[in-house]
């Protein structure tokens, strides 16, 4: 298959990373994370209305997390027609070629997938529970599928199930969308949705510091620099830039 006929899944993969991490949170917390490795950044309408009580209008805020950083944001919209979603999201999609447009799952929002696929804007289909509405949105143009993990815990579901079956479902579609696990509110969870085959996950901050510690990462690092601090008290590493805390 040509390299320009691929999908956009299949275009990442040719370049050799991983899933993708999207952090979510406010900008002046995200800012320190942005240099390392980080996707994007990822907004939903209850982060939106706290931070717009922090920091102003939401236009202003949305130009605020572009100016953390030079990777994509999503911004997510609501609605209640379908003309009103395209027209909220070309307010957003001409303000940068870096927003992604995230809309609610529903009927509504199947237009303005497909809409907005015709014009070439990247969008997210959020509040995604069922295969069913997986495969109706990633038909209508979504570009990244958003199944929703840690909400299925309290009533007894299995957080990561629905990514599972949706690398099944469109394992082979040359256009499939992004599997893109969101609402992870644990290192446990993360851990689960990149375990089945997740194509990124969305996570805030203080998840991801969680996800870089474990109690044996913890003991074998002091295990090392104890050797490093005593070959440095043993004056072993002249020329070397050791800067002792």
């Amino acid at each position: 298959m040509d390299k320009e006929q691929m999908g956009n899944v299949s275009k990442s993969k040719l370049i050799g990373r991983g899933p993708a991490i999207w952090l979510a949170g406010d900008p002046e917390e995200l800012k320190p994370w942005m240099d390392y490795g980080i996707e994007g950044i990822v907004t939903n309408t209850v982060v939106l209305n706290e931070m717009v009580k922090k920091y102003g209008q939401l236009v202003d805020l949305v130009k605020r997390y572009l100016d953390i950083t030079d990777k994509p944001v999503v911004v997510e919209i609501d609605g209640d027609t379908t003309e009103e979603l395209i027209d909220v999201a070309s307010v957003f999609s001409d303000m940068s070629p870096r927003i992604i447009i995230k809309i609610p799952c529903g009927v509504n929002s199947l237009g303005a997938f497909a809409e907005l696929n015709k014009r070439g804007v990247e969008t997210y289909c959020t509040t995604v529970f069922s295969l069913t509405q997986a495969a109706a949105v990633a038909q209508a143009g979504a570009t990244h599928v958003l199944p929703f993990c840690d909400p299925l815990k309290p009533i007894g579901g299995d957080p990561t199930k629905l990514v599972r079956e949706c690398v099944s479902m469109f394992k082979g579609w040359e256009q499939r969308p992004y599997i893109t696990a969101a609402l992870i509110r644990s290192p446990e969870t993360a851990y689960a949705a990149l375990r089945d085959g997740a194509d990124g996950i969305v996570i805030f901050w203080t998840v991801y510091k969680e996800m870089m510690s474990h109690p044996l990462t913890d003991q074998w690092n002091k295990t090392f620099l104890d050797e490093w601090e005593e070959m440095n008290e043993s004056g072993l590493l002249k020329g070397i830039p050791v800067r002792k805390n």
